[in-house]
């Protein structure tokens, strides 16, 4: 009898397949089934949750292209998102239908993104960080000061976003619009890393000079990915501002960015799947924490008053933790729990 067990694959197109077995179509698609009932079953507060976590899945995998794959460190990306949630709130409030609001925004932060990247031919490594965050800074302050635009330090009201005369005014109604505009970025990225495109920013990524004696355009790839991601970050941005339904410059400054830096290094630097394990840990460690404070509450007292304190430190601390004891981030303990289950009973 012949057969074959394990994966065998004799074309470079059968390795970078997205599922490599119908066990794995099979549990992704069940795994959609329930997310995508989950409104029906969970409460608001909990479907409020799965919508944050749709918006930083599509801020994380935008941040992960940029800087996990193409090696180009950002810290202007919370202004960015910014960017998209100002551009497509005035689109809207001028009476402009959601969509052509949405994908403006996206097109306007992707110009502010390539603006911001040129200095990214010339410098590298912690220098591009702190040009940057000179982009962040510069952007914080438009937001802040242009107070007959942004609506300065008072913020701007929104509506609910209206799609085909629907008004998406509830959680449950948001969550499907998130959950379909993040697939679609999770898939565009996911996609974009199998191109030729994905492969040069690879490349620029492991060893620049290597990328250019080969052929590969530096400066023309690098602003591709500044391009890309700020496109998907300003997508993030205008979801995020008609979800909240209103914005102020708080909302966009330099702890925004660091906390999606800090996704992308919890998750997994450079893998999408990480991206999206990344932005559920960071959006439910607050609710975790509150729910450790609450029990901690029970025996002493006035500790819940001290954890909430010290909130940012604990989330620090688990970010200094990830990076000595699992600096490939999530994303690589879900490959050795595959592994380990591949091989299950058997020890080698």
């Amino acid at each position: 009898m012949r057969g074959k067990c394990g994966l065998f694959h004799t074309s470079y197109a059968s390795e970078t397949r997205f599922f490599q077995s119908g066990f794995q179509k099979l549990s992704l698609g069940l795994f959609l089934v329930l997310l995508l009932c989950s409104p029906f079953f969970l409460s608001n507060y909990q479907v409020s949750m799965l919508n944050m976590i749709n918006i930083a899945v599509i801020g994380a995998v935008a941040l992960n292209l940029l800087t996990g794959c193409c090696g180009q460190i950002s810290l202007g990306h919370g202004a960015f998102i910014g960017v998209g949630a100002y551009t497509t709130g005035i689109c809207t409030l001028a009476g402009w239908p959601f969509f052509a609001a949405l994908l403006f925004g996206g097109l306007v932060t992707a110009v502010v993104g390539m603006l911001f990247g040129i200095p990214s031919l010339r410098l590298k490594g912690i220098y591009l960080a702190i040009a940057t965050l000179a982009a962040q800074l510069i952007l914080s302050y438009v937001f802040l000061h242009w107070t007959s635009v942004t609506g300065g330090a008072i913020g701007m009201g929104l509506d609910a976003p209206v799609i085909l005369g629907m008004s998406l005014d509830n959680d449950a109604k948001m969550f499907y619009l998130t959950f379909g505009v993040a697939a679609a970025s999770v898939l565009l990225v996911a996609n974009i890393l199998r191109t030729r495109h994905g492969r040069a920013f690879v490349a620029i990524r492991d060893f620049h000079q290597s990328a250019e004696s080969v052929g590969i355009n530096l400066f023309a790839y690098k602003l591709q990915a500044f391009a890309v991601s700020s496109f998907l970050a300003g997508i993030a941005g205008g979801l995020w501002a008609h979800y909240t339904m209103y914005i102020t410059p708080e909302q966009f400054d330099i702890m925004l960015s660091i906390q999606y830096l800090a996704i992308i290094i919890i998750g997994g630097l450079g893998s999408v799947l990480g991206s999206i394990f990344g932005a559920v840990f960071v959006t439910l460690l607050p609710e975790f924490l509150g729910v450790l404070a609450q029990w901690a509450g029970s025996f002493f007292p006035n500790i819940s008053m001290y954890f909430l304190a010290l909130r940012e430190g604990i989330f620090g601390l688990i970010l200094v933790l990830f990076l000595i004891f699992e600096p490939e981030g999530l994303a690589h303990r879900w490959r050795l729990i595959k592994a380990y289950w591949k091989l299950y009973p058997f020890a080698h």
